[in-house]
């Protein structure tokens, strides 16, 4: 049975098999074909996590995790589950946040095209190494000329600026290297692109305050946030990206903890296989780093995917804790994952681990954690515990209902438009266009072109198109979205985050 410090993942024939709680910030990994129980598996220990005051942060790839928000139906067959491991089962719900990068089904979140970073913006642009330069050039020029990169709006700015100004491009060819026509032109039709798919809405203000995620409901539940997704699963490289940017946020924003009792945050990664699929080898660099350091910050990162192969090697051999559902055998790329999966194991003398992957059935699992002072527990064919909420998505109007409730209700509701680069571009063209016209010539127009970065804005328009009342409820979101803003793009060159330019994120 399951004891204090461990969350309960099932029964062997042996033994309940638990996780520890000590130990579940080394990240885990939860594989399995299509329909053998992964999502289940997800859904219980996330049920467990805020159980014992550890908030969850996962995404709803098919609407299904949605009810882990209401109380538990009683299926018959998870009812009759927890007969056969010998624990009661008792429906419960959960304390759930509704998340929605498009605010349809959960609660906008927004980040700044400043947060979001060059390396991560090629990522999403699908750039190649000549245009990814580009983007760091510009970056570089709006840090050293106060110009703040808040949304899509204002790097449209920068590109048009950059590309139509023969000047400007001579002068930060000199600095930093080729910048041509071609190459922001290239970059311009990529941004269309992702304005397409529906990322307008991603990026702008109030931005994400990735503290609104570590919280505890009155009973000292973890709050579970849910990300809507399945629309957003229509658009997979921004998904990727967009999870990818939240673990590196969480990194920037916790404070080292070093080895807790429990972890501070666990991180569920669905469809993980999006996040490694063509990504340069820069930016593997740069998830591995992630993967590894992020612990020591009490956030558990656990990927969840099909095929064990999906995970690259440096980052696999950091995820200690596994659950594998059963594998299909039949094309080479299966069996080789077969044999993979069976590897990452500690070998039980009882049964042929290879064998039983593709024997498991649906709701059974093999499992490894990590014990004692870290080291693998020997694998064990497990059924796996029953969750305790609803198994199944929750109606369009129980969703609005708790939309309604959450507690940060009104804190992204309203859009904050302030002034940025396009702005200040702007301001400055009809500057030179002024100083020409009234006698500067061509020197007063360059003056006003490239005449001194002004420095960054602490207001704008946002504030104007506010309302009094709605002023009131967003005004804690907005401060700190403009001292966030300020302190990552204000000053020397582009150095985001204590992991350099790794991934984008603060100063």
């Amino acid at each position: 049975m399951q004891q204090d410090g461990t969350i309960l993942i099932g029964k062997s024939a042996s033994k309940y098999e638990a996780l520890a709680l000590r130990l579940a910030n080394r990240h885990g990994l939860i594989t399995g074909a299509t329909g053998t129980g992964k999502t289940v598996t997800l859904q219980t220990l996330a049920e467990g996590f805020s159980r014992v005051g550890v908030p969850v942060f996962t995404a709803d790839i098919k609407g299904d995790l949605s009810g882990i928000s209401a109380m538990g139906n009683s299926l018959p067959p998870f009812v009759k589950r927890a007969e056969e491991i010998g624990v009661p089962y008792q429906a419960d719900q959960f304390p759930v946040v509704f998340w929605d990068l498009f605010g349809v089904q959960g609660h906008p979140i927004r980040a700044t095209v400043a947060e979001m970073g060059p390396l991560l913006l090629a990522r999403l642009l699908e750039l190649n190494e000549v245009q990814e330069g580009v983007l760091n050039i510009l970056f570089r020029y709006a840090d050293e000329n106060g110009l703040l990169l808040l949304d899509l709006k204002d790097l449209r700015a920068m590109l048009a600026e950059l590309g139509q100004n023969k000047e400007l491009q001579a002068q930060l060819q000199a600095a930093y290297g080729n910048v041509s026509s071609a190459s922001v032109g290239a970059i311009q039709r990529q941004l269309l692109v992702l304005e397409n798919q529906g990322a307008t809405h991603f990026f702008g203000e109030p931005a994400l305050d990735i503290r609104d995620f570590m919280a505890v409901d009155a009973d000292g539940r973890g709050r579970i946030n849910v990300l809507a997704a399945e629309k957003l699963m229509q658009s997979p490289r921004l998904y990727a990206t967009f999870l990818l940017w939240m673990l590196s946020e969480l990194f920037e924003a916790m404070p080292e903890v070093g080895d807790l009792d429990k972890p501070k945050l666990v991180f569920f990664f669905d469809e993980a296989h999006l996040l490694f699929e063509n990504a340069p080898p820069a930016l593997l660099t740069s998830i591995e780093q992630v993967v590894r350091l992020i612990r020591s910050k009490g956030v558990g990162v656990y990927f969840v995917t099909q095929n064990p192969l999906d995970v690259p090697d440096k980052v696999g051999a950091q995820l200690g804790n596994r659950i594998q559902h059963a594998l299909r055998a039949f094309t080479p790329r299966e069996q080789k994952a077969v044999k993979a999966a069976a590897e990452t194991f500690r070998a039980n003398p009882g049964f042929s681990t290879s064998d039983v992957i593709t024997k498991l059935n649906v709701g059974e699992a093999l499992v490894s954690v990590l014990e004692g002072k870290g080291s693998p527990s020997m694998v064990e064919r497990t059924w796996i515990a029953p969750p305790a909420g609803r198994v199944g998505p929750i109606t369009p109007e129980e969703r609005k209902a708790l939309m309604r409730e959450s507690p940060i209700r009104d804190r992204y509701t309203t859009t904050i438009d302030r002034e940025s680069a396009a702005e200040m571009l702007a301001a400055r063209a009809e500057k030179a266009a002024e100083a020409a016209s009234g006698g500067g010539g061509i020197g007063g127009m360059l003056g006003g072109l490239f005449g001194g970065g002004s420095a960054a804005p602490t207001g704008g328009r946002g504030a104007a198109k506010t309302t009094p009342s709605l002023a009131e409820k967003i005004a804690t979101s907005a401060a700190r979205s403009v001292a966030s803003s300020v302190g990552r793009q204000v000053g020397a060159a582009i150095v985001r985050g204590v992991l350099g330019s790794l991934l984008g994120g603060r100063r």
